[in-house]
C-alpha cells in the first residue's frame, strides 16, 4: 500500500466516523421529541451501518456508509394525560433513544476518528521524511 492509499483509507474512516457522530448527535437532540397529535409516534432513533468498499483502481479497501436506518425497538410510554400526543388512556409514546447508548457511540466514534487522524499524520510524516532523504 502506498502513501496516497493510506491517506484515502484514513480519510474514508474519518468521514464515516464524522457521520456516525452526526447521527448520534441527532438522536440525542431528539430524545424528548414526541408526536404532536393523540397517539402519534415520536422521534425514532436512527442507526448507521457501514460496509467495506473496494477501490477497483488501487485495490485498497476502505469504509463507506451502507445505510442510515431506523431502530425498530418499541417505544416506551409515559403517563401524561395533559400532553397533546396522549392517547385516550393518557399515555404518550416516548422516543426509543437511550442517552447512554448515544454517548457511548459518540465516544467510540471519536476514538476511531482520532485513530484515523493519527494514521494520516504519521503517513504525512513518513512521506516528508522520504522526500527529505531524496534531496
Amino acid at each position: 500500500m502506498d502513501f496516497s492509499s493510506t491517506m484515502e483509507v484514513s480519510a474514508d474512516g474519518m468521514r464515516a466516523q464524522a457521520e456516525r457522530l452526526r447521527v448520534a448527535a441527532e438522536n440525542l437532540a431528539n430524545k424528548d421529541t414526541t408526536g404532536t397529535t393523540p397517539g402519534a409516534n415520536p422521534y425514532r432513533r436512527k442507526t448507521i451501518t457501514f460496509k467495506e468498499a473496494l477501490d477497483q483502481e488501487s485495490g485498497v479497501s476502505g469504509v463507506k456508509i451502507k445505510e442510515i436506518g431506523q431502530d425498530q425497538t418499541p417505544f416506551e410510554t409515559r403517563y401524561d394525560p395533559s400532553h397533546p400526543a396522549a392517547d385516550a388512556r393518557g399515555y404518550v409514546k416516548m422516543p426509543n433513544v437511550n442517552s447512554m447508548v448515544e454517548i457511548m457511540d459518540t465516544h467510540e466514534a471519536q476514538h476511531s476518528y482520532e485513530a484515523n487522524l493519527n494514521t494520516m499524520q504519521i503517513t504525512r510524516s513518513m512521506l516528508t521524511r522520504t522526500i527529505n532523504l531524496m534531496k
